[in-house]
């Protein structure tokens, strides 16, 4: 006989389970041995009038597996504490999963999995899972991670399509559970590139299955950061526009719980600017707009949060969302409790929550499974390709002009400048980056390949875009909207003078081939001061070809002009792929070879930094 259901009060305290030991098997107790032959038949079990299920969810692991950083070759840690990677997750899974009963719990994800870590670059570019010279390839290990943790859906994250759509193909069919994307759409027929939804079934003894609608929605920016990989091949229409679609379609299919997983931030905002028609950032607009749904795993932006209600303006229904944070810092949990009425079962109750598994140890299975892997890339990532005569630190790369941002500056225009055509290459040359880690730091000494992934963290490829002196100085005016206003006199405090307008460091662009000033006391739209090129004052009219890379190249961030700029040079090698390259054929790299400072901050005239 089985079983009664959990009630809510034990189901949600179950939820709290984090490190703590947890007894093996079913919550869900077995039922007495059946009595003797002479004994009559048991009456058949009462049908339960409510029970309570969980979807656990994660997003943005970003190729993490274990608890380590393969840049720093150690074991991951931050000030907060924070652990990464699924085999820590999948403890805290398990300890659901036993708490609450195997039956009761769904398993989730919200995208951004194969792409982040030398882990996922290894299996992608070095020993790719696509295979090389007619032989198969081997097994991606976030793959082989999840499905032993048993998901049952994940959305497609943007970063999906960052090694092409072959790469992404050969991961899903490497998968036990479908990749959603219910706006991943074929150009040529516009129908769903990938499965847009799956209905899972929850089991209730004695009563109807509670039918669960997963629907999957990525990121529309895909069409503009991976442009080079999707263009002409898949088109990426909004969120909301494909959930109303979609969500009445599950309802029609008698889905008692609508569930979303969105690879889209819940703020409303957008990064690109008018570049494309849809938001970004629209899990939130979902919500509110598209009646019908219960809850929303939310991705991309990588930020924790635990629990959001969001009012849906057609229905008044409160739909509730969480984010999880990314790495597998955290779990969120929904729990939700139903009620059988008329024979179909409705949701009565909701809650959210996210668990933290630094205090647990990593789930033995994944680690018996996928050491040898991880040996495997730790190997890789500390092969040594050169020397440095000096240490090259961007700690004070994002408001100075450090020889280690010259050092991705230098490879990028000799890489452009070696694919010019005769006419393009008279033309005067710069170059544009970003500093992606304040942490990145390649030591005097042996230089290996983790050190220059850890300052270029990104798998981005390089272009080479032709700008204006007046499209220039916008372009720069853009970036200068990174540091915080700070008037002439006052001190100023690198702690809060970046990240203005939530602009990232990702996002900020310095240059180098050009000298000018950002007054940091001036109002945007008016810092860049003394632009010039080699001692001259730089025309509007003046043309310039622009190493960029293919993100910003194509429109990622929102910079001005540059996305519909003359393409005079492209190519699918990565820049990361090419910095190794130099530091193989110059053997030693010295900053003597390419460091100028040709930028600074000011304050009215006067250098922040003497």
């Amino acid at each position: 006989m089985p079983a009664s259901p959990l009630n809510r009060r034990e189901f949600v305290k179950k939820s709290a389970v984090t490190g703590a030991a947890v007894a093996a098997g079913s919550a869900v107790a077995a039922g007495p041995a059946e009595a003797a032959e002479h004994h009559p038949a048991p009456k058949p079990p009462k049908a339960p009038k409510t029970w309570s299920f969980s979807i656990l969810g994660t997003t943005d692991l970003h190729s993490h597996v274990f608890n380590w950083d393969y840049y720093k070759d150690a074991a991951y840690s931050d000030t907060k504490g924070n652990t990464v990677g699924v085999a820590k997750v999948a403890t805290l899974i398990k300890q659901q999963r036993a708490a609450k009963g195997e039956d009761h719990v769904l398993l989730v994800d919200a995208g951004d999995i194969i792409q982040g870590t030398s882990l996922g670059y290894y299996f992608a570019r070095v020993d790719p899972i696509t295979g090389t010279n007619g032989k198969k390839g081997p097994k991606h290990p976030m793959a082989v991670a999840m499905n032993l943790m048993r998901y049952d859906a994940a959305a497609l994250g943007n970063h999906e399509f960052n090694y092409g759509i072959d790469t992404l193909r050969k991961f899903e069919s490497q998968c036990d559970f479908p990749l959603l994307g219910a706006n991943a759409l074929d150009a040529k027929t516009l129908r769903p590139a990938f499965q847009p939804y799956t209905v899972k079934h929850i089991r209730v003894p004695g009563a109807p299955d509670i039918k669960v609608g997963i629907m999957g929605l990525t990121n529309p920016g895909i069409a503009l950061w991976d442009k080079d990989n999707v263009n002409g091949k898949m088109v990426f229409p909004g969120l909301v526009e494909q959930a109303k679609k979609y969500v009445p379609r599950l309802r029609a299919l008698g889905c008692d719980v609508v569930f979303l997983t969105d690879h889209s931030g819940l703020d409303g905002s957008s990064s690109w600017g008018d570049a494309l028609p849809y938001v970004e950032n629209a899990s939130n607009l979902v919500a509110e707009q598209v009646p019908g749904i219960d809850a929303i795993l939310v991705g991309h932006t990588h930020v924790e949060v635990s629990s959001y209600t969001v009012k849906n303006e057609e229905t008044g229904e409160d739909v509730l969302l969480s984010e999880p944070y990314c790495w597998g810092y955290r779990l969120s949990v929904f729990d939700f409790e139903m009620e059988l009425e008329h024979g179909r079962w409705k949701v009565v109750s909701k809650t959210a929550q996210t668990l933290n598994p630094a205090a647990v140890d990593e789930d033995a299975e994944i680690k018996k499974h996928l050491e040898a892997d991880h040996e495997l890339v730790v190997k890789y990532v500390n092969t040594a390709v050169g020397t440095c005569t000096e240490d090259l630190s961007a700690a004070e790369a994002c408001w100075k002009d450090v020889p280690v941002m010259d050092f991705i500056h230098e490879v990028q225009m000799e890489s452009v400048k070696a694919g010019l055509s005769t006419a393009d290459a008279a033309l005067p040359l710069i170059s544009v980056a970003a500093p992606f880690s304040r942490t990145a730091d390649i030591p005097a000494g042996n230089v290996t390949i983790k050190d220059i992934a850890g300052l270029y963290i990104y798998d981005n490829t390089l272009y080479g875009k032709k700008l204006t002196g007046a499209q220039l100085r916008d372009y720069l005016e853009y970036a200068a909207k990174y540091y915080h206003q700070v008037p002439a006199g006052t001190a100023v405090d690198t702690a809060t003078l970046t990240n203005a307008n939530s602009f990232w460091d990702y996002m900020y662009d310095t240059a180098a081939g050009v000298d000018y000033e950002i007054d940091i006391a001036a109002a945007e739209g008016s810092r860049i001061k003394n632009l010039t090129y080699n001692g001259a004052a730089i025309a509007d009219d003046q043309v310039f070809v622009v190493a960029v890379n293919n993100y910003r190249a194509n429109g990622g961030s929102g910079y001005p002009h540059i996305a519909a700029a003359e393409t005079a040079f492209s190519t699918p090698d990565q820049i990361r792929d090419m910095m190794i390259a130099y530091v193989i054929a110059k053997g030693a790299l010295d900053p003597a070879d390419f460091a100028a400072a040709n930028w600074k901050l000011t304050q009215a005239g006067t250098p922040v930094f003497g």
